[in-house]
């Protein structure tokens, strides 16, 4: 564990247990008197690892076979995720897929993800036309690209709007929108370009054609990209481990089932955070600085009384609900490649199928078990996450042996609900996100999924950017007094 604050230091509290509010704990080891303030029972928000009700213990060892309720993965090419594991001790723990390939089930038939592709727009088009992804009319209205003159967009267009604008619905349709579907559970018509795939804005500002300025970003940066370590990471000991070895680390008191009810402003320039604690009684702690990694619904409602102009930017962040449907089958081998990508306009229930016994050999070996988990909603889609567990459970079964071949059914199963579980970064986002930072009140800021990217690397590097905010600016607080 690091070693404590010195006396009389600054005191932070950090409302919100996730990753991103870990991350911030942690930056401010040693330097401030950090809580991290949590409702739940736990930390790690999203980051949960946990077994398969029913299944019992596996393999020679008797172990428990425990799978990622939430992410399962971190970029692995952005820094921030592998950085803060090593700072904590956890550096040896990082593995890495075992493959990486995909596939899409498009027209009742796995086609591969085509190669060389930046976000889903095509940059190699012998890889293209041999997956069998677009049909012919598809691939002859992209090649239109190369002729239509440069089009005119919105300020901040769609990712679908400006692709389909390009390229044709086809692409956007059968590559662009699953990718994007499997981030953030949005839709590519609905999704702001400049917020969710900043690598095409430069295309957007520099080339009239899409194709040929995606090609020019790809060669710019894929050589260097290929050369460094894999796409993604994982830890092996679960993200739930991850998510304990910072709170661990960061040396911060840790309060769990400990709702933030209020703030109130204090004379000398700090904060007072209001909890309700699982003893049912008010708590009041003193804080020289807050740093707010919620949903934007709490911190919008923390806000409103202090910060109105900045707290209503917040209701323009729309969140999607999400099910993760786990699926354990006895030697059930599965297609090559990680997974597959079930595309919107095919009307399957299930997004995603990640093959994980195949991505992640680690989590069963020596088990004789395959681990499948199916990804279940999209952005203003509710009907499928209305169903009952068992029952959503069977329609997720039913897909997957589909999909895979597999005729016996699953001996466990579990479903993992995310409730408004991933903000949707509409057009117009980061105007608003910074607008609503510039209208925030002294000693406080805001980190999280909400506002700076949804993956593990995001928010980790959004926590710490908050923390170091506060604390420069309670420091400077506290040293003018």
């Amino acid at each position: 564990m690091t070693a404590g604050p010195r006396p009389g230091a600054v005191r932070i509290v950090v409302i919100g247990g996730g990753i991103a509010g870990l991350a911030a704990a942690h930056a401010l080891a040693g330097r401030a008197e950090v809580t991290v303030v949590e409702a739940s029972d736990r930390v790690g928000g999203k980051l949960r690892t946990g077994p398969v009700p029913d299944l019992g213990p596996v393999g020679p060892d008797g172990r428990e076979l425990l799978i990622e309720e939430g992410a399962e993965s971190f970029l692995a090419r952005v820094p921030d995720a592998g950085r803060l594991a090593r700072a904590v001790g956890l550096g040896h723990d990082i593995v890495h897929p075992a493959t990486s390939a995909a596939s899409l089930w498009i027209g009742g038939r796995l086609r591969p993800v085509p190669a060389r592709t930046l976000l889903g727009v095509p940059t190699d088009l012998l890889a293209l036309i041999s997956s069998r992804v677009v049909s012919p009319l598809g691939l002859a209205r992209m090649a239109a690209d190369a002729v239509l003159p440069r089009t005119m967009l919105a300020a901040d267009p769609t990712v679908g709007g400006y692709v389909g604008a390009r390229v044709g619905r086809q692409i956007v349709d059968r590559l662009v929108d699953p990718l994007l579907g499997g981030v953030y559970a949005g839709r590519a018509d609905r999704l702001s370009l400049y917020a969710t795939v900043p690598q095409l804005v430069p295309i957007v500002a520099e080339d009239r054609s899409l194709l040929l300025g995606a090609r020019r970003v790809r060669a710019r940066t894929g050589p260097a990209a290929s050369a460094a370590a894999p796409v993604f990471g994982a830890l092996r000991s679960g993200m739930s481990a991850f998510a304990a070895r910072v709170a661990d680390e960061s040396g911060a008191r840790i309060r769990l089932s400990s709702a933030a009810r209020s703030l109130r402003p204090t004379a000398a320039g700090g904060w007072d955070v209001v909890i309700a604690s699982d003893g049912g009684e008010d708590v009041v702690l003193e804080a020289d600085g807050v740093v707010l990694a919620v949903p934007a619904a709490a911190a919008r409602r923390l806000l409103t009384p202090h910060a109105p102009y900045a707290a209503s930017l917040l209701a323009d962040i729309p969140y999607a609900s999400t099910a993760l449907v786990t699926l354990i089958y006895r030697n059930a081998p599965t297609p090559p490649g990680s997974g597959v990508l079930v595309p919107a306009t095919e009307g399957a229930a299930i997004k995603a199928a990640t093959f994980l016994s195949a991505k992640w050999p680690h989590l069963t070996a020596g088990t004789g078990l395959t681990a499948v988990r199916a990804s279940v909603g999209r952005a203003g889609e509710t009907a499928q996450l209305e169903r009952p567990d068992v029952e959503l459970a069977g329609v997720a079964a039913a897909e997957v042996a589909a999909i895979a071949g597999f005729t016996a059914r699953p001996l466990a199963w579990r479903v993992s609900r995310w409730v408004d579980g991933l903000p949707q970064y509409l057009p117009g986002h980061l105007g608003r996100v910074e607008g609503f930072r510039r209208s925030l009140p002294a000693a406080l800021a805001v980190a999280g999924a909400a506002y700076d990217g949804v993956g593990i690397p995001a928010c980790i590097r959004s926590g710490e950017t908050a923390a170091e905010a506060v604390f420069d600016s309670s420091s400077a607080a506290l040293a003018a007094r």
